[in-house]
Parts: C-alpha cells; sequence; structure tokens
C-alpha cells in the first residue's frame, strides 16, 4: 500500500507518511552530520570519508527508493534538500577548519545553497514552481568529489592540486547554477 502523501487539508502527517524507508534514509543522513564533523576535526581521515560517502550514497538511494516505490512524500520533498544542506556545508565548515578549504570559497557555495533556498520559497509564494536543473546535480557531484579529495589530501598530500582544481569546479558550478536559478525566476516573473 503506498503511503497518502496529500490530503484536502494539505500534507497528511500520518506516521506511515513519516516512516517510508525514503524519509528514514533522509533523516539518517542528517543524524550523520555530527558524527562527519566530530571524525573530521579529530583528524579520523579515513572514518570521516566513510561517513561522508554513506551520507551521500543516503542521498541517491532515498530519491530513488521514493520515485521507484511511489513514495515521494512533502515531508521527503522538505527534508531531503536540508540534508543535503546540512551534510555539505558541514563538510566544507570543517575543511575551513582544517585549513583545507578558503573561507571564502566555502561562503560562496553555501550564499549559493542559502539563496537559492529563498529564491525558491518567494518563487512558492508567488505560485511559482523552480525545477531543479540537470546543472544542479552536476554541482552536487561535484560538491561530493571536492570534500572526497580535500578529505583525502589529511592523508595524501600529493592530492592537494587535484582538491584546489575540484573545489574551484565546485565553486564555479555553484555560481553557475545559482545564476541559472535567478534568470529562471526573473523569466517566470516576465510571463506572470
Amino acid at each position: 500500500m503506498k503511503p497518502k502523501t496529500e490530503s484536502k487539508q494539505g500534507s497528511a502527517l500520518h506516521p506511515s507518511v513519516l516512516w517510508t524507508l525514503p524519509n528514514a534514509l533522509t533523516i539518517l543522513r542528517i543524524i550523520m552530520v555530527p558524527f562527519l564533523v566530530v571524525f573530521l576535526l579529530t583528524r579520523y581521515a579515513w572514518t570521516g570519508l566513510a561517513v561522508f560517502w554513506a551520507a551521500s550514497f543516503t542521498d541517491w538511494l532515498d530519491g530513488y527508493l521514493a520515485r521507484s516505490r511511489g513514495q515521494v512524500t512533502t515531508i521527503g520533498k522538505l527534508l531531503d534538500p536540508v540534508a543535503d544542506k546540512l551534510l555539505l556545508a558541514a563538510a566544507f565548515i570543517s575543511l575551513v577548519e582544517l585549513g583545507l578549504a578558503p573561507a571564502w570559497m566555502v561562503v560562496v557555495i553555501i550564499g549559493r545553497e542559502l539563496a537559492v533556498t529563498g529564491l525558491r520559497a518567494v518563487a512558492a509564494d508567488c505560485g511559482m514552481i523552480i525545477p531543479a536543473g540537470a546543472l544542479g546535480k552536476y554541482k552536487l557531484f561535484a560538491q561530493v568529489i571536492a570534500v572526497s579529495i580535500l578529505i583525502l589530501q589529511l592523508r595524501f598530500d600529493w592530492l592537494a592540486m587535484y582538491g584546489a582544481v575540484a573545489l574551484w569546479v565546485a565553486v564555479a558550478l555553484a555560481a553557475i547554477s545559482a545564476g541559472q536559478y535567478f534568470l529562471a525566476f526573473w523569466h517566470r516573473l516576465d510571463t506572470v
């Protein structure tokens, strides 16, 4: 039986909707964030990397399961991007603390996330939906790669150049995809 996701009164918050496997994986990803920070900041690079990869894998898995099982829920749509932003913000901020990423680059990446989230809220208030584009997925992939290489750099100094390049790619894609969202928003304002 597929969980009911919407009712005439709005979002249904029945336990069967809250505790789908995809939603549980999203909540697990949120729970993993403090562990990631602790492992990274206490210099347990391999454990931190394993936690980061496991959490990143749950991002793909919860989306796949939600779509394939017909368990896309309102709460899942809300929590999934929050979990992604928490995971990546925690990883990047930890990398700044470790001296592996410049603070200004991390501010651009996290600032983009906050700006796009705010833009989507304003758009939703105006009755517009701005769907995620392919560039956003590439941006997320580039961020996961950059964080992974930078964590590995704690153990392997020779990865420094690759980490820097990956971080520049992540920053560039964050800025370009933010521009794409804002242009889509302004274009839709012109047609309303």
